[in-house]
C-alpha cells in the first residue's frame, strides 16, 4: 500500500488539531513510519484516519489509539460538541450527567466530555469514580436530565473503550438522533478549538445509594437463605454488586479474588465477555469449591449478568441468556401489580417469552435487537431481555439493561426454590413441561475483512436454503430469518463486534417424558447447528 498525499494532509492535520500531547507523539510516530516505508506502517495510518466511529448498536466503540478512527480525547471532545450543539437544536437545556468505567483512558474522556458540556453551558453532573452503567442510567431518568453519557465499551477487548450516550427518559439514543448526532459532530471545528470549563459538579454518595436502595427493594419473596459466588470480571460491578446484594438481604456471597478489582488489561481472561468460553471457568470453579447455589458473571460495566448453576450430576455450567431471561421473566410476570403489562424480547431471543406472556394474560413484543429499541416496545413495559445477556428487570426506574439488579433479582428466585426445594433447573424443567422445550443456540463468524460479512448476507438473499420460509425481515438493518416446522434461523451482522451470527431455536413438544424431548431436541439442534454453519462458510 502506498502513501497517498491525501492522506498524509489528513493525518498532519489531525495532528495539528489534537490537544492531546500523547496522541499527537503518537501519530506522528505513526505517520514518520509510513513516510519512511516501514512494512504494514501505511496499512496502520489509513486505518487509523478511516473515516470517524458512528454510533452502533450500544454507542461508539473502538480501539483506543491516535486518529479519526479511534477512542481519544480529540474524539471525545468533537463528539460531545457535536451532541451539545444538537442537544441545543433540539432546544433541549438542562442536566447531563458523565460516568465512566475502569478502562485504559476512561478517566480522561470523561473529564473532557464533562469539560466540553460544561463548556457548552450544560449543567453537569460527574460520577464519583468508575461505576456501573446502570447507575448513570438510573440518575438520568431519576433527574430527568436531558442527556447522559458513560465512556465504556462494556465486554469489549481490552484495547477497546466507548461512548454510550443517553437521552431524556434515561434510554439509549435510536435514530434518527444518531445520524443526526454524527452529522453535528461532523460540523463541528477542530478539537483543539472547542471550549472547555472545569464548572461541573460531582455527583453525590447519596444519589449513587438511592440507586442502590432502589435495587434492595426489588426481590418479590422473602427467602434470603442462598450462597453466592460472583465475579465482576475484572469489571466495575463487584463492590457495588456485593452491596446490592447485601441491602437486599443476601449475605452469603464469595466473590472471585483473580477478578475482584477493576483492571483495565483484563489479566485472567482472553475476551471479557460472560458469553465467551471459558470466560467464566474462574467463577465456576469457585462455585464448585464452595458448594455454592448460585454463580454470577456481571460484564465490566456491570449491565449484563449471566447465571451459572450446578447440573444434576454435580458439574457447573453457566445458563444461556435466553434461559435466564425466561426465569426472570416469569418471576416478574408471577408477581406484577401493573395493569395490562407487557414483557419484550428480540426478533433472535427465544421464542418461549412469548407462550409465558400468554398464560399470564401478559402482552408480548419483539423488537430489533439492542436494548434502545427493547424499552421502547410500548406501555406497560414490566421487563425485558436479549440473549446476550441482557435483562431489564426495573423498567420504571433504569429504562435499559441492569446486571446489577438482575443479579438481585436472581438471588430471589434461587432463595424462594431452594426454600421449597428446588433449582433454577427445576424452574426451567417446568417451563419446558407447560410450553415445550425451547432449546437455542448461536453460529457466530469473526471477520477481519468486514467486506465479507455483506458478501455472506447478499449470498444468503440470493440463495435461501431449501426447505425454510425465507423473511427479508429488515433489509435496512440486514436481518433475515428462516423458519420450518418447530425452527428457526436468524442472521444478521453484529452491531458491536466484526462478527455475522446465526441465532438458532428449536422448539421440541414435551408429552410428560422431559428427557426424551431433550434427546430429541438436541438431535435436532446439532443437526440445525451444522446446517447453518455449512451454509455460513465464506
Amino acid at each position: 500500500m502506498t502513501l497517498t498525499p491525501a492522506l498524509r494532509d489528513a493525518a498532519f492535520r489531525w495532528i495539528a488539531d489534537d490537544p492531546s500531547p500523547d496522541t499527537r507523539a503518537e501519530l506522528q510516530g505513526v505517520l514518520a513510519r509510513a513516510m519512511g516505508g516501514e512494512p504494514g506502517a501505511v496499512e496502520d495510518l489509513a486505518d487509523r484516519m478511516a473515516g470517524t466511529l458512528t454510533f452502533g448498536t450500544a454507542g461508539l466503540r473502538g480501539p483506543v489509539r491516535a486518529g479519526s478512527n479511534g477512542m481519544n480525547r480529540a474524539v471525545v471532545i468533537r463528539t460531545t460538541a457535536g451532541l451539545a450543539a444538537w442537544l441545543r437544536a433540539k432546544g433541549h437545556d438542562g442536566t447531563v450527567f458523565v460516568g465512566r468505567d475502569a478502562r485504559h483512558g476512561s478517566e480522561e474522556f470523561a473529564e473532557a466530555a464533562a469539560g466540553v458540556l460544561a463548556g457548552a453551558g450544560f449543567t453537569v453532573r460527574v460520577l464519583p469514580g468508575p461505576l456501573p452503567t446502570p447507575v448513570l442510567a438510573f440518575l438520568v431518568r431519576k433527574h430527568g436530565a436531558v442527556a447522559g453519557v458513560q465512556i465504556t465499551a462494556s465486554h469489549n477487548p481490552p484495547a477497546d473503550n466507548g461512548y454510550k450516550l443517553y437521552l431524556a427518559g434515561g434510554g439509549q439514543i435510536v435514530p434518527p438522533a444518531d445520524r443526526e448526532i454524527e452529522a453535528a459532530i461532523a460540523a463541528v471545528p477542530a478539537a483543539v478549538s472547542v471550549p472547555l470549563s472545569k464548572d461541573y459538579l460531582p455527583v453525590s454518595d447519596a444519589d449513587v445509594d438511592e440507586y442502590l436502595e432502589r435495587v434492595a427493594s426489588l426481590p418479590r419473596g422473602t427467602a434470603r437463605d442462598v450462597k453466592v459466588v460472583l465475579t465482576p470480571m475484572h469489571g466495575v460491578g463487584g463492590q457495588f454488586a456485593v452491596e446490592a446484594l447485601r441491602r437486599a438481604g443476601f449475605t452469603d456471597v464469595r466473590v472471585v479474588r483473580s477478578q475482584a478489582v477493576p483492571d483495565p488489561d483484563f489479566p485472567t481472561v482472553a475476551f471479557p465477555n460472560p458469553e465467551e468460553p471459558g470466560a467464566a471457568d474462574e467463577l465456576l470453579k469457585l462455585a464448585a469449591e464452595e458448594d455454592a447455589d448460585l454463580a454470577v458473571a456481571l460484564d465490566p460495566d456491570a449491565d449484563r449478568c449471566a447465571l451459572g448453576v450446578r447440573e444434576r450430576d454435580g458439574s457447573w455450567r453457566m445458563l444461556r441468556g435466553d434461559e435466564t431471561g425466561v426465569l426472570l421473566g416469569s418471576l416478574v410476570l408471577s408477581t406484577v401489580d401493573t395493569p395490562d403489562p407487557l414483557v419484550a424480547t428480540t426478533i433472535v431471543s427465544s421464542s418461549l417469552l412469548k407462550s409465558i406472556a400468554a398464560s399470564y394474560g401478559a402482552r408480548y413484543a419483539e423488537t430489533l435487537t439492542g436494548f434502545k429499541w427493547l424499552v421502547r416496545a410500548g406501555e406497560g413495559l414490566v421487563f425485558a431481555y436479549e440473549e446476550a445477556l441482557g435483562n431489564c428487570v426495573d423498567p420504571q426506574y433504569v429504562n435499559d439493561k441492569d446486571g446489577i439488579s438482575a443479579a438481585v433479582l436472581a438471588c430471589d428466585l434461587a432463595a424462594g426454590l431452594k426454600s421449597s426445594g428446588r433449582t433454577l433447573l427445576d424452574a426451567l424443567d417446568q417451563l419446558a413441561l407447560d410450553h415445550g422445550l425451547h432449546l437455542t443456540d448461536q453460529v457466530s463468524l469473526r471477520f477481519t475483512d468486514l467486506s465479507r460479512i455483506g458478501a455472506l448476507m447478499a449470498r444468503l438473499r440470493a440463495n435461501p436454503p431449501e426447505g425454510f420460509a425465507f423473511e427479508d425481515l429488515l433489509p435496512d438493518a440486514d436481518v433475515v430469518r428462516l423458519t420450518a416446522e418447530g425452527v428457526r434461523v436468524v442472521v444478521r451482522p453484529s452491531g458491536t463486534e466484526p462478527k455475522l451470527k446465526a441465532y438458532l431455536e428449536v422448539v421440541e413438544p414435551v408429552s410428560g417424558d422431559l428427557a426424551a424431548a431433550r434427546a430429541r431436541g438436541a438431535d435436532r439442534l446439532a443437526e440445525l447447528r451444522a446446517r447453518v454453519s455449512e451454509l455460513l462458510t465464506p
